[in-house]
């Protein structure tokens, strides 16, 4: 396959995959792609195939395996620190996974309800005291999952620009010094964070983690770091970009909007479509630890291997006319989430942040709309997670 698709690639349209990913669409279930070096790697994009080798355990995560596929050449950093959770396998991953599973479970979650509320309450009591117009990610979509995650790992909100900012370079900085000189920065804010909590403990969840795990020696400290580093920013970037980019897709599909403001039951179903249907970490990476036979190919032991979730979670044979934002759809089948045992672990909380959040926010404010054209509002790159970089409103 000598005229492979460059991936990853930036979207045209923000809530849509981009449009040079077509043929990967019509090739599916699997194809190949080149990475930025010219490396080849196999693209998965059919649903159930991609469902069914998320789970395969003869795909790494291990990001410190030679052969893991990078997508950007300021990620190749990233092999030189071993990262829980998300880039380590069983074993090892499900001893650090079941440490958390309490705190973010379905009850655990729905029990943080009233706070989330209270959060987003003041968040729009502030924006409506100050009067349009207002640059939503900075005003709410920022704000909302970084009071949660603070409050919930017993992170200071106060230092809130800080580690977005650092979390902003590691995941788009222009180059790989820049990328590892803040997890430098960020190694060291939360190792004297944890420090401070050893003499002066509070009651969030790296509190739970040093008096159970680190005090007895079950939990070495470098990994806590990583640790809390690793849920610190997934716990606020994700769920903030899909609460820009949930809301700039919704007001443009004014015919959806109104649909859900009739009905407010719908919420939790219209999260779900828009998971599906944004698909905003759009690339899971593994690596082949074996020969794996898929649609009459084969993956062999070192191949690199890339799920873009825009392209799955547009699967026609999972999802009838998939480029069609549809409310009423059953969609809690995507894999927005990833799959297998390395599904986002903060999947309930993104969800409860979600529909409280956009929720709450279509209520208040009933006339919101773009304060300026579609057209002139900036997204991200295809090679980080998708959002919107600002979100300008009016009502």
């Amino acid at each position: 396959m000598s005229d492979t698709i460059s991936f990853p690639q930036d979207r045209t349209c923000p809530y849509h995959p981009p449009a040079s990913y077509r043929p990967l669409r019509e090739s599916a279930p699997l194809s190949q792609v080149s990475l930025y070096d010219g490396r080849k790697v196999w693209a998965v994009t059919g649903h159930a195939e991609a469902r069914a080798l998320l789970s395969d355990q003869r795909l790494s995560a291990d990001r410190q395996n030679p052969r893991f596929p990078i997508p950007q050449a300021r990620f190749e950093n990233a092999r030189r620190v071993r990262t829980p959770l998300i880039g380590v396998d069983d074993p090892e991953h499900n001893t650090q996974r079941r440490m958390l599973i309490p705190t973010f479970s379905v009850k655990r979650t729905a029990a943080l309800r009233p706070e989330i509320q209270r959060i987003v309450d003041d968040l729009l009591d502030r924006m409506l005291a100050q009067g349009p117009p207002a640059e939503l990610v900075s005003a709410f979509a920022l704000p909302v999952p970084s009071m949660v995650i603070c409050s919930l790992l017993g992170v200071p909100y106060a230092d809130h620009e800080f580690f977005e900012e650092q979390s902003r370079r590691l995941l788009r900085g222009p180059t790989a010094e820049d990328g590892e000189k803040a997890r430098v920065e960020l190694d060291e804010y939360l190792l004297e964070l944890i420090a401070r909590k050893e003499s002066d403990p509070g009651d969030g969840l790296l509190d739970e983690l040093i008096t159970e795990r680190l005090r007895p020696g079950t939990l070495e400290r470098e990994e806590l770091v990583r640790m809390a580093m690793v849920l610190l920013i997934a716990g606020h970037e994700t769920t903030a970009n899909m609460i820009s980019l949930g809301t700039f897709t919704l007001l443009e599909h004014p015919e959806k909007l109104a649909q859900l403001r009739s009905d407010e039951s719908l919420i939790p179903v219209a999260v779900e479509e828009l998971l599906r249907f944004l698909s905003i970490a759009d690339g899971m990476l593994r690596v082949a630890t074996a020969d794996i036979e898929l649609a009459g190919q084969t993956i062999r032991a070192g191949d690199g291997v890339v799920f873009p979730t825009s392209v799955i979670n547009r699967d026609d044979t999972a999802y009838p006319s998939p480029d069609e934002l549809d409310l009423g759809r059953s969609a809690r089948h995507h894999v927005a989430f990833g799959f297998g045992i390395h599904q986002c672990l903060g999947q309930n909380l993104a969800r409860v942040e979600m529909e409280i959040a956009l929720g709450s926010l279509f209520r208040r404010i009933p006339d919101l709309r773009l304060a300026v054209p579609a057209a002139e509002i900036p997204f991200k790159p295809g090679d980080t997670l998708q959002g919107m970089i600002e979100l300008p409103l009016t009502w």
